[in-house]
C-alpha cells in the first residue's frame, strides 16, 4: 500500500490518500494498512471500526470526543457519498486552540483524515444515503462521550448548511459550548 499523506493547517491532523489501481471492473484500493501508515511516521492502534448512515444530505454529526483514558484518535473516510469532516482543536494551550479544519472526503476521492486524540470531531453529508466508515483507537466509551455545539459561533465552522436545514440528534443539538468546555487535553508542545 502506498499512500499520499498531507499536512493541514492543525498540527497531527492529516488527509491520508491511498493509491487506487483501476481497470474497467472499478478500483481496487488498500483502504487501512497499518505497515504502510507506521512507514508514513503514523503509528495508531486501531481497536474498534465503526459505520455510519444518513439517509439525508445535511445530516450533522458531532463534535465529539471521549475524554481521557478513552480519548480516541480516529480515521475516518467515506464508504458511500460524500461528507464535509471537520476536526476542532480542544488542547489546552495549543497555538490552534479552538480552530478547525475540514476536508471534503468522498466515495470518489478515497481520502481519509486522520484526528488524534485532543481533537473534536464531526461530518456533515453532503449527499443523501452517505455512509461514513471510521476507525477509532479507543471503544465507545459512554461514561467518557462529550460534545460541543456544531455550529458553535466562537468555533465557527462553516458546514455548507443552514442550522434550519441541519439533520441532528437531540444530543448535538444542545451540546455544550467552547467557551464552557474544561478541556482535559493538554497541547504538549514538545512532539
Amino acid at each position: 500500500m502506498a499512500v499520499k499523506i498531507e499536512t493541514t493547517e492543525l498540527d497531527g491532523v492529516l488527509v491520508i490518500t491511498p493509491d487506487r489501481f483501476t481497470d474497467p471492473r472499478g478500483f481496487f484500493s488498500e483502504s487501512y494498512n497499518p505497515k504502510a501508515l507506521i512507514k508514513g511516521g503514523i503509528d495508531i492502534a486501531f481497536v474498534q471500526d465503526n459505520h455510519s448512515f444518513s439517509l439525508a444530505a445535511g445530516t450533522v454529526r458531532g463534535l465529539h470526543f471521549q475524554s481521557p483514558p478513552f480519548a480516541q484518535a480516529k480515521l475516518i473516510r467515506c464508504g458511500r457519498g460524500s461528507c464535509f469532516d471537520i476536526a476542532v482543536d480542544i488542547r489546552v494551550g495549543s497555538p490552534t486552540y479552538g480552530k478547525w479544519t475540514g476536508v471534503e472526503l468522498s466515495f470518489e476521492n478515497g481520502r481519509q483524515l486522520l484526528v488524534p486524540a485532543g481533537f473534536a470531531h464531526g461530518f456533515v453529508t453532503r449527499e443523501p444515503e452517505t455512509e461514513v466508515v471510521y476507525k477509532c483507537s479507543h471503544g465507545y466509551a459512554p461514561q467518557a462521550e462529550h460534545g460541543l455545539l456544531w455550529n458553535d459561533p466562537d468555533i465557527g465552522v462553516d458546514w455548507g448548511v443552514h442550522a434550519t436545514d441541519a439533520v441532528l440528534s437531540d444530543k448535538d443539538a444542545v451540546a455544550g459550548k467552547l467557551k464552557d468546555l474544561q478541556s482535559p487535553f493538554i497541547w504538549d508542545d514538545t512532539q
